[in-house]
C-alpha cells in the first residue's frame, strides 16, 4: 500500500507540473543539448583533455549553440509535445529538428572563424543530442505510465485506445478520455494534410485503413470512431475496418445525439443500431413539424414504448402547451416521465395509467385535456407473442383500441389522429399485421364519417433497439458466449432508427390528409445474419469465438416485409422519401370485426378470431 501511494505521488507531481510544461521542457530540453556538448567533447579529445584542451570562449559558444537548438526545437513546435505520448513521430520531428539546428550551428561556427572548435564535435553534436531529447521523453513516459499503472492497481485493466478520426471530435475528445484514464495511443486519418501532425500530443500515424497494421494496434485495448459529422456510409466504413482488427469498438455520440444536448462527445458509448443502418437518416420538414406541435396539446397513448417514448422526446423539443402521456403501465409510464422532466423541465406534462380499449377513459381523458393532436402507438406487436394463444388480446388492442381511441378523438374534436402502423400490415401472413391493418382499416372508415379529424396512419419497418427487437437479443447472446440465434440466413427486414420513425410520424401529422397511410422510403432492406455478424466482430469476437445458430422460422413470420401491398395506389408528397399508400374501402365486415373484438362473452378463441380476420382483411394469409 505505501508503494503504491508512493507511485500516486509521483503521478500527483507530475499532474502539477503538466500546466507549465512548455518552459519546463525547454529548461530540460537546454540541459540535455549542453551535457551533450560537453559528451561530444569528452568522446574527441578523452577524459584527460576533455576540459583542459577547450578553447576559452567555449562556454560562450554552448549558450550559442543551446540557444540555436531551442528557436529550432520551438519553430518545430516540439515544446507544445505531450512526453507521455512520445511516439515515433515525436522521435522524427525530433530528429529533423536537431539535425536542421546542427547545420546552423556548424555553419555560424565557421562563419565566425571559431577554428578552434573541433569539426568532430560540431558533426557528432547533433547525433548525441537527438539520443539525449529521445532518452529523456522515453524515461519521462516510462516512469508516467507506471506510476498510472501502480496507482490504478487492483481496479480494471487499464484502457488504451486507437482513434479513427483526426478532426475536431477527436481534439475534444482525447482531452475527456485522458482524464478519464484512458491512454489514447495514435491517431488515424484519411486525409493526406492530418498525416504525421499531432492533437493534444497524439500523433496521426496513418489512414483508417492502416486500423489493422500490428505496430498500431499492438498493445491498445479498444478502438474508438471519432467521426460524428460523417455521414452515414463513412461512419459505417470506419465501423467495419474497426472491427476487422478484432478488438472491441466504441464511438463517439453523433451530430444527432450531440444537438439534441443528451450527452457529450467524450462520453464514448457501444456500437448502437442506428451506426450500423448503412444509410443516412432522412432529413424531413422541422419547421413544418414545430409549427404544428408548438403551443398545441399533444396526447400520445403507448406514450412509455420504444416508438412511443421517443416520440414523446421530439414532441418535447418543439414546445408543446402540454403533453398528455397515456400508458397502461405504470412503470414505463414512470421511465418516461422521469426522462422527459429531466431534459425539458418547462413542457407541462400530465401522466395517465389508463387502457385504450376502455372508451369511457377514453372519452374522459379527450374531453379533460382536449388534445389539438393524437399519436396512437399503444399496441401489441411481438409476432411470435401474438400469433399463438393472444390473437384475441391482438385484437382487442390492437384493432378495437384503435377504433375507440380514434372514435374518441373525433367526438372531443382532435384535430389530428395519426396511428403508428407497420409494415407487417401489407399481405399479413400473422395476426399481429392482419389486425394492424385492421386498425388502418377502421380509421379510414372514421375518417370518412367524422371529416373535422384528420385520421391517418404511418406505416415503417422494424425499429432498431425497440424493445424485442434484433439488437438488444443478440447483444445479450453475444455477452454470454453465443450461440447467436438467427431464424434463416435469408430473413430480411427493413430497418430503421427509433429517432427516423418518430420523425416520420411528426412529419405526416404535419402534411398528411385523411383517410391515408404515410409510408417511408427506407431504402434496401437487410440480412439479419449480416446483422449480427456485424454486432459480433464489434464486440472484437469472431464468427469462430461466437457462433451462429439458425434456429426456423417462427410462427406468422414471413422471410420478407413489404411496404406498400399490390393493389395500394401510390402518390407522392411534398417530402420526396414519404410515399402514400390510399387505403383500401372496407366492405362493411371491419364492423363485424369490432363487434367481435368487443363481445365480452364468451371470449372468442383463436380460431374465430382469425377466421373474422381473413373475412374482414381480404389480402390476409396465416402462414402454413
Amino acid at each position: 500500500m505505501n508503494n503504491q501511494s508512493a507511485w500516486q505521488g509521483v503521478e500527483r507531481v507530475l499532474e502539477r507540473l503538466r500546466p507549465h510544461r512548455v518552459p519546463l521542457i525547454l529548461a530540460v530540453d537546454a540541459a540535455v543539448i549542453c551535457a551533450a556538448w560537453n559528451f561530444t567533447y569528452l568522446f574527441r579529445l578523452g577524459f584527460e583533455r576533455w576540459w583542459s584542451a577547450r578553447p576559452g570562449y567555449d562556454l560562450a559558444v554552448m549558450v550559442g549553440v543551446a540557444a540555436i537548438y531551442l528557436v529550432v526545437l520551438t519553430l518545430a513546435r516540439v515544446p507544445r509535445g505531450m512526453w507521455r505520448f512520445s511516439g515515433f513521430a515525436e522521435i522524427k520531428r525530433l530528429t529533423l529538428a536537431c539535425l536542421g539546428a546542427g547545420v546552423i550551428v556548424a555553419a555560424a561556427v565557421l562563419l565566425l572563424q571559431l577554428r578552434e572548435v573541433p569539426r568532430a564535435v560540431l558533426a557528432l553534436h547533433p547525433i548525441v543530442t537527438i539520443m539525449g531529447l529521445c532518452m529523456v521523453r522515453i524515461l519521462y513516459r516510462m516512469l508516467y505510465e507506471q506510476a498510472r499503472a501502480k496507482r490504478h492497481e487492483g481496479a480494471a485493466e487499464a484502457r488504451r485506445a486507437v482513434v479513427m478520426g483526426a478532426g475536431e471530435a477527436a481534439r475534444l475528445l482525447l482531452a475527456g478520455l485522458q482524464d478519464q484514464g484512458w491512454t489514447v495511443l495514435a491517431l488515424l486519418d484519411d486525409d493526406p494534410a492530418k498525416q504525421d501532425a499531432r492533437i493534444g500530443g497524439v500523433s496521426v500515424v496513418g489512414t483508417l485503413d492502416d486500423v489493422t497494421r500490428p505496430e498500431v494496434i499492438a498493445t491498445a485495448t479498444h478502438i474508438i470512431t471519432a467521426m460524428p459529422g460523417a455521414t452515414t456510409a463513412q461512419r459505417r466504413r470506419a465501423i467495419e475496418l474497426a472491427s476487422s482488427a478484432r478488438l472491441p469498438v466504441l464511438t463517439v455520440p453523433s451530430i444527432g445525439e450531440l444537438r439534441d444536448g443528451g450527452t457529450r462527445i467524450e462520453r464514448v458509448r457501444a456500437i448502437e443500431p442506428e451506426d450500423l443502418l448503412g444509410r443516412d437518416p432522412v432529413q424531413l420538414d422541422e419547421a413544418g413539424v414545430a409549427k404544428l406541435i408548438r403551443g398545441k396539446t399533444v396526447l400520445v397513448t403507448g406514450a412509455g414504448g420504444s416508438i412511443g417514448s421517443e416520440l414523446c422526446r421530439q414532441i418535447a423539443r418543439h414546445g408543446p402547451a402540454r403533453l398528455v402521456l397515456f400508458e397502461l403501465s405504470e412503470l414505463n409510464l414512470y421511465t418516461i416521465d422521469q426522462a422527459l422532466a429531466e431534459r425539458f423541465p418547462n413542457v407541462p406534462l400530465t401522466r395517465l395509467i389508463g387502457d385504450v380499449k376502455n372508451v369511457e377513459t377514453l372519452r374522459h381523458v379527450m374531453h379533460k385535456w382536449r388534445p389539438n393532436l393524437v399519436f396512437h402507438a399503444a399496441a401489441y406487436k411481438h409476432v411470435p407473442l401474438v400469433e399463438e394463444d393472444n390473437a384475441c388480446a391482438a385484437l382487442q388492442n390492437n384493432t378495437l383500441g384503435t377504433w375507440r381511441a380514434a372514435e374518441a378523438s373525433a367526438e372531443a374534436g382532435v384535430d389530428r389522429f395519426v396511428l403508428i402502423s407497420t409494415d407487417k400490415a401489407v399481405n399479413p401472413t400473422n395476426v399481429m399485421g392482419a389486425t394492424k391493418r385492421a386498425a388502418e382499416m377502421a380509421i379510414s372508415g372514421l375518417a370518412r364519417v367524422s371529416p373535422q379529424t384528420r385520421f391517418m396512419a404511418v406505416r415503417f419497418g422494424n425499429v432498431l433497439g425497440s424493445s424485442g427487437s434484433v439488437i438488444p437479443r443478440f447483444k445479450e447472446q453475444i455477452a454470454r458466449g453465443g450461440p447467436v440465434t438467427v431464424t434463416h440466413p435469408e430473413i430480411t427486414r427493413y430497418f430503421m432508427t427509433v429517432a427516423e420513425a418518430a420523425r416520420l410520424v411528426l412529419q405526416a401529422a404535419a402534411i398528411g390528409e385523411s383517410g391515408r397511410v404515410y409510408v417511408l422510403d427506407m431504402g434496401e432492406p437487410v440480412r439479419i445474419v449480416d446483422l449480427a455478424r456485424d454486432l459480433i466482430r464489434l464486440a472484437g469476437q469472431s464468427p469462430e469465438d461466437v457462433p451462429i445458430v439458425f434456429t426456423g422460422l417462427r410462427p406468422g413470420e414471413k422471410l420478407y416485409e413489404e411496404l406498400l401491398a399490390d393493389s395500394d395506389h401510390t402518390l407522392p408528397t411534398t417530402v420526396p422519401e414519404l410515399r402514400i399508400a390510399t387505403l383500401q374501402r372496407d366492405d362493411g365486415r371491419i364492423d363485424e370485426l369490432l363487434a367481435l373484438a368487443a363481445r365480452a362473452s364468451p371470449v372468442p378463441d383463436d380460431a374465430e378470431v382469425r377466421e373474422a380476420l381473413q373475412a374482414a382483411v381480404a389480402e390476409y394469409q396465416p402462414a402454413a
